[in-house]
């Protein structure tokens, strides 16, 4: 659906080069997850001014099955604007949003999984309200439910840390001219993770700052299948981007959990010592290095086991997902050392403000 309703003239009237409008756009990236009309109708139904326009970025990569607009509300169909992602990850379908969203002074990004409290809009204009002029964003406040007849599981508790995590665009509002200036999102970030941290880390580089706002949005916790968390592990390349680009500290400045990074690296490697001793039929270096790899993977897996339900299926999965998440880790880790190994550091922005954004080579901007 394209909208030639009443933001058709957000452009043309030049919102965007008032300082104190608090007019704003809504930029949903969607595989079409069932979550996507929760997310629109508590949009639709939350009191207070509505966005300017809704832009719902079409991210699948075969568009042929409904359409991402099927349940959407009837007061958003005037001002919704479907366009196509690509398939090349929330990155790059942000990018894409927020740059058809015409000239509106701020841009809230949403997850398609979340849902926006029922004040939420009325609640963004009081953030609005309170920006500076150097103000680049505005946080929102996560609540994760989760369950209260019992231990959360693995999953659960991963996904109840996105309440504390600083930053994270399932609900961040960005300014369009600080999007602008640092040129949007990374697009080398190719999943949902370390793409919010990025680009924070650049705009407060470029001088900017970011706030904290009062509204409050839900994200519910997907389901997820036994083998999430190994699959998850590919973030550790992006890490690796990180680094390359902020520095060793930049953990520390985007106050981001290091993980057990570490840790899997020494497990893997008695693991993979023990095998090549054993070939080599060094029975005592083998054994001992095996016993290296149990105890650590125990210790793993004890560590994810204990703190929750201790049913039958979450202890099968914990084992399981123990003894496979440090190789994984350490094998996206290397991949991405392989990967990212030419990527300079970002250079500090001169006293003319950041450069151009400029796209990264076509070999820079394949998938990690």
């Amino acid at each position: 659906m394209t909208d030639h309703g009443d933001h058709a003239d957000v452009t043309a009237t030049g919102h965007g080069e008032d300082a104190g409008d608090a007019t704003y756009a809504v930029v949903i990236p969607t595989l079409g997850r069932p979550g996507l009309g929760v997310c629109l109708r508590a949009l639709a139904e939350a009191s207070g001014p509505k966005p300017a326009r809704v832009v719902l970025v079409d991210d699948r990569a075969d568009t042929e099955g409904p359409p991402v607009t099927l349940d959407l509300p009837p007061s958003l169909r005037s001002r919704t604007t479907v366009v196509p992602g690509g398939a090349r990850g929330p990155a790059a379908a942000r990018n894409t949003g927020w740059r058809a969203a015409g000239r509106v002074p701020w841009i809230a990004f949403l997850d398609d999984d979340v849902m926006p409290g029922p004040t939420w809009c009325d609640d963004l204009a009081l953030d609005l309200a309170e920006v500076t002029g150097r103000t680049a964003g505005i946080t929102a406040r996560i609540e994760v439910p989760l369950p209260a007849h019992r231990r959360p599981t693995d999953w659960e508790r991963g996904t109840a840390q996105l309440a504390t995590a600083r930053w994270i665009t399932a609900d961040m509002v960005y300014r369009r001219e600080a999007l602008e200036a640092v040129g949007g999102f990374d697009e080398r970030f190719r999943r949902a993770f370390r793409e919010d941290a990025d680009l924070a880390l650049r705009v407060l580089d470029a001088g900017w700052t970011l706030t904290e706002g009062g509204r409050t949005t839900l994200h519910p916790v997907r389901p997820a299948g036994r083998w999430t968390s190994v699959r998850l592990q590919a973030g550790n390349a992006d890490d690796v981007l990180m680094t390359r680009l902020h520095g060793r500290d930049w953990w520390r400045r985007a106050d981001a959990p290091r993980g057990r990074l570490p840790a899997h690296l020494a497990v893997t490697g008695a693991g993979a010592a023990a095998l090549a001793c054993a070939l080599l039929g060094r029975g005592r270096a083998a054994a001992a290095c095996a016993s290296a790899w149990l105890a650590g993977t125990a210790e793993f897996a004890l560590a994810r086991i204990l703190p929750g339900p201790r049913t039958r299926d979450e202890i099968l999965t914990m084992t399981l997902t123990s003894v496979l998440i440090p190789p994984a880790a350490t094998w996206h880790w290397l991949r991405g050392q392989v990967v990212h190994r030419a990527t300079p550091p970002l250079r500090p922005y001169g006293p003319g403000g950041p450069p151009h954004a400029v796209r990264p080579p076509a070999r820079e901007r394949m998938p990690s």
